[in-house]
């Protein structure tokens, strides 16, 4: 199965960042790109049933009513999804992607991006969605349910779409992280970008050691790469070190032991990510 870059939007405005950075990364990844749509039945406009508390005569017209504002909404909603989806290809086609598909679902957001996990290849999601999008320094609703469930890479955007320069990737020498720089070694994704390879932590011989291990593994792939060890709280010395380098795209880990990777999924998922100042690409 040709495997695509998955592009999940909605009304908010992040819709027009995530249709970029896939558009992106199907281009780098020479790969088909997917927009998505989720009508979630949960989310829908609720009208409350007042019919037990009126005459009986009342009754069977004010239900009718309601029935018809349900399909009403149900309608507008249609609708709007197909407006999105067309303008998010038209965008993609326009940013030069050249195979893309449109795809309008109903039922709950993190399940149907579970059912196409076999073909995704990247899942290109906005920090906030329609619901949460003012919600500013907080993550959207279903974020941390989508990196629990998925098993795939997923990069959360940013509002505004700035195309990845640098690359930063957070590294902590355990087996797990290893795996994550192995893959970006290997992906098409950041070729030719510089990577910084920045550990939280002590600087000692170990983890010297580790670091330059790590960052052998980028240069024989072919990446410009930069090393650095920073002492302090991991969620607080990253992002200064991605504020300070102007560094586009963080990288890390979504699950593991040590205390850099314990922050990506957990209470300190919704801290990581509702900081970032860059867009974040999540590893499985």
């Amino acid at each position: 199965m040709s495997r695509k870059v998955l592009a999940c939007i909605d009304a908010s405005p992040y819709a027009e960042a995530v249709c970029d950075y896939a558009a992106w990364a199907a281009k780098r990844l020479n790969v088909a790109m997917s927009v998505i749509h989720v009508l979630d039945k949960a989310a829908k406009a609720v009208t409350t049933d007042l019919s037990g508390s009126i005459g009986l005569g009342s009754q069977e017209a004010l239900l009718a009513q309601l029935a018809e504002l349900d399909e009403k909404h149900g309608k507008l909603a249609l609708e709007s999804g197909r407006i999105m989806l067309d303008a998010a290809k038209a965008r993609a086609e326009a940013a030069g992607v050249i195979s893309v598909d449109e795809r309008l679902r109903h039922g709950e957001l993190v399940e149907t991006l579970a059912e196409l996990e076999e073909e995704t290849r990247l899942l290109v999601l906005g920090k906030r969605g329609f619901s949460s999008a003012d919600a500013h320094g907080h993550i959207g609703l279903h974020v941390e349910r989508v990196i629990r469930t998925l098993h795939k890479p997923i990069l959360l955007t940013q509002q505004i779409y700035t195309e990845p320069k640098s690359i930063m990737l957070a590294y902590d020498g355990s087996a797990t992280a290893l795996k994550g720089l192995e893959m970006l070694a290997a992906s098409p994704l950041g070729k030719g970008l510089p990577v910084h390879l920045v550990m939280a932590g002590a600087n000692t011989a170990a983890t010297e050691a580790q670091m330059a291990s790590a960052a052998t593994i980028l240069r024989n792939a072919g990446f410009d790469t930069a090393v650095a060890i920073v002492g302090g709280e991991p969620e607080t010395v990253l992002h200064q070190y991605q504020q300070q380098h102007n560094i586009d795209l963080l990288v890390m880990g979504a699950y593991g032991h040590s205390r850099i990777r314990q922050f990506i999924v957990g209470s300190t998922t919704t801290a990581m990510i509702s900081r970032a100042k860059c867009s974040l690409l999540i590893l499985r």
